[in-house]
């Protein structure tokens, strides 16, 4: 095991975020000299990212608290393509104005984690776009594309797991590691970037552009991942049951994003507490030995201000808090609006519950029900024919929807 000399790699060592480096003494080396400049590339393919990108963009963030220089890489000509790793099918291709709205909102997110501007060490935003446009295809491959091995390309575990599923890859995708490989060889000449970070999946990928940099320009990168995460039930981060966990709050509400980690499994807490959030290694373990709910309930409050903002954090905890220790009303759970005639003629109990998402269908309802799951202003649902009216609302005007104990929605009247 390396025992590590620069701040950087002996904090990130420390807190669980190394997979794999190319060349660990070289790195810790480099980092011991001044300034690193690294980068990190995320693809736009939805209007935000999600849980499961927040280990790396902790890395960056770990990265220029210890003296150094992130580059946040936007992918706006690779998204035109999408990164085939590990997926059983294209990704669909979005035009250019789904890619340009989608980069608005991302842009948002890391403003909470890095500090931007035009010092040594500030954070700087760049697209690939810029120079990945501008590329003329035939001077590319002559250039780029001879340094490239179509038989290593297929060796890749992220192209053989598509092809042994006979699951058809297109040229355009398999030209996806190559302009990734560009985009390192880009930032080194522009930036002096030496060292591409990501999840281990895109090992092969980041090998690419090392090399590439390596055989062009004679240059000495590096590369490193971290490990993809997951639970200890073996779950990828970023999913819940109701689907991704965004960091936006357009895309899920900060009561919703602080109770997907009050709920991480017991077994997690330490290792996401030294991840997700900046508390002392040994506050941690006093923590996870003193009392594991309190340790919960500190990592989602964490979390949550730093991606949403303290303010939302201690909102969401207050919430909870309330919902759960006083059964009270609390009128900043999530809600969602039902027409108003719907509750002059009745809505029925089991539809209600599906229109507030906490179930998925009639079927589940009526499960649920009999399991005495559904709660209806804290009061247990018996009669699966019962339908809700006005007479239901609260003074708050809204009905209070309970499935179980952890998961609550406010249903309001529109119009």
């Amino acid at each position: 095991m390396t025992e590590f000399r620069s701040d950087f790699l002996k904090l990130l060592d420390e807190r669980g975020y190394i997979h794999q480096i190319s060349d660990p003494a070289g790195l810790d080396a480099l980092a011991l000299q001044g300034p690193i400049t690294a980068y990190i590339g995320y693809d736009l393919t939805a209007p935000s990212l999600h849980v499961g990108h927040m280990m790396n963009i902790m890395m960056l963030r770990r990265l220029q608290q210890t003296g150094h220089k992130p580059i946040v890489l936007m992918g706006g000509g690779t998204t035109r393509i999408g990164d085939p790793s590990f997926r059983d099918e294209a990704r669909p291709l979005l035009n250019d104005e789904q890619i340009e709205a989608n980069k608005a909102t991302i842009r948002e997110i890391f403003s909470r984690f890095l500090t931007f501007g035009d010092g040594p060490t500030d954070a700087v935003m760049v697209d690939n776009a810029e120079w990945l446009d501008r590329l003329e295809y035939i001077p590319f491959l002559r250039d780029v594309g001879r340094h490239f091995s179509v038989n290593r390309m297929l060796s890749f575990e992220s192209v053989k797991a598509r092809l042994d599923r006979d699951q058809s890859l297109s040229f355009l995708e398999f030209n996806y590691m190559i302009l990734q490989a560009y985009d390192f060889l880009e930032l080194s000449r522009r930036y002096g970037c030496r060292l591409q970070m990501g999840g281990s999946d895109q090992w092969g990928n980041i090998i690419n552009g090392m090399e590439l940099g390596r055989r062009i320009d004679g240059n000495e990168l590096f590369a490193m991942t971290c490990p993809l995460l997951t639970t200890s039930s073996g779950v990828k981060m970023g999913k819940s049951a109701g689907g991704a966990v965004w960091l936006n709050e357009a895309m899920l509400s900060s009561y919703d994003f602080w109770q997907y980690w009050r709920n991480v499994d017991d077994a997690d807490v330490a290792r996401f507490l030294k991840i997700f959030t900046e508390l002392p290694v040994a506050e941690i373990e006093r923590l996870e030995a003193d009392n594991i709910n309190e340790a919960k309930k500190i990592l989602a409050t964490e979390v949550t201000a730093l991606v949403r903002g303290r303010d939302k954090a201690e909102e969401a905890a207050e919430t909870a808090r309330r919902t759960f220790e006083e059964g009270a009303f609390a009128a900043n759970l999530p809600s969602v609006e039902v027409e108003a005639g719907q509750l002059d003629s009745g809505l029925g109990v089991l539809t209600a519950f599906v229109t507030a998402g906490l179930v998925a269908s009639n079927g589940e309802a009526r499960r649920q029900l009999k399991g005495g799951g559904l709660r209806i202003n804290d009061t247990a649902v018996s009669d699966e024919r019962a339908t809700l009216t006005r007479a239901d609302l609260s003074d708050e005007g809204a009905i209070k929807l309970s499935l179980g104990k952890k998961k609550h929605v406010l249903l309001k009247p529109r119009g």
